[in-house]
């Protein structure tokens, strides 16, 4: 993946430098953005002064918006400002948005019910990564923030999304895998993970049995998406002083009633 770096200043903070860096797909976005944050219309010299630009450039991309309905001009004036295709983008993400926080209420929703972290985790190249987490309340927690990277082979969210392969390339990326081993309970040759993950594909959830931190247990449930592919994995974790691994899965039903509930609230078609 190329990653561009991009110094601009947010509106107020100056010019920005170096605009040759800018990639000429992000300059209007970024005069879209430099004019929704501002609280009164602008012409494009005020636009650019945010930008440090080419002046050309800046006029030319402005009257294109307004050709194509994004930005408008009071008669006889210079200074744009926000028309009916720019708000109604902005709405159309602002109404969007209702998916991140109806997802986030299950998050909190079963954290209150177990009493323990619970975390929504995606399959990336480095790892299992998490993508949104509700901290327990209790003092003494193991946390991994928002944005950590953990091992496939040794977490519930790891094993959830290997054992959801097809056999053939569940065999083959187990076969590459570094086997670290973290704790006494780690799996660390292919064949008893692969025997592991051959029982969760057929039971339908994880478990992390102090295979990742010692005195650490979870448990872990995948969310598909309509074409039953592998989206994320719904999972919590706790400590062993608060929480068995009869304990987790007396909280089953509860996961899995989530998971089927994120699943809605992602492909439900938006009326």
């Amino acid at each position: 993946m190329i990653r561009v770096a991009i110094n601009f200043i947010l509106p107020g903070k100056g010019p920005m430098p170096d605009s040759e860096r800018i990639p000429t797909n992000l300059r209007t976005l970024l005069i879209l953005e430099v004019l929704g944050k501002s609280d009164a219309p602008m012409t494009a010299t005020e636009i650019n002064e945010h930008l440090a630009l080419p002046k050309q450039t800046v006029h030319r991309l402005c009257a294109t918006l307004e050709a194509e309905g994004f930005l408008t001009r009071h008669e006889n004036s210079r200074k744009y400002h926000v028309a009916r295709r720019l708000r109604e983008l902005g709405s159309g993400l602002l109404y969007n948005s209702r998916d991140h926080i109806a997802r986030r209420q299950i998050l909190l929703d079963v954290a209150a019910q177990v009493g323990e972290t619970v975390n929504l985790v995606v399959a990336e190249d480095a790892g299992m990564r998490y993508l949104d987490r509700v901290e327990t309340d209790w003092p003494f927690r193991i946390q991994l923030p928002i944005g950590t990277n953990v091992p496939f082979h040794c977490t519930a969210s790891g094993k959830c999304f290997l054992a959801s392969l097809s056999p053939k390339i569940r065999t083959n990326f187990v076969s590459v895998l570094d086997l670290t081993k973290m704790t006494q309970r780690t799996h660390t040759t292919p064949d008893t993970l692969l025997k592991e993950l051959r029982d969760i594909r057929k039971r339908g959830y994880a478990l992390d049995e102090e295979e990742f931190f010692d005195g650490m247990v979870a448990i872990a449930v995948p969310i598909y998406d309509p074409a039953d592919r592998f989206l994320a994995a719904l999972a919590f974790h706790g400590p062993t002083q608060r929480i068995s691994i009869e304990g987790a899965l007396e909280r089953l039903p509860l996961l899995t009633d989530a998971a089927n509930r994120i699943q809605k609230v992602l492909f439900a078609a938006h009326d």
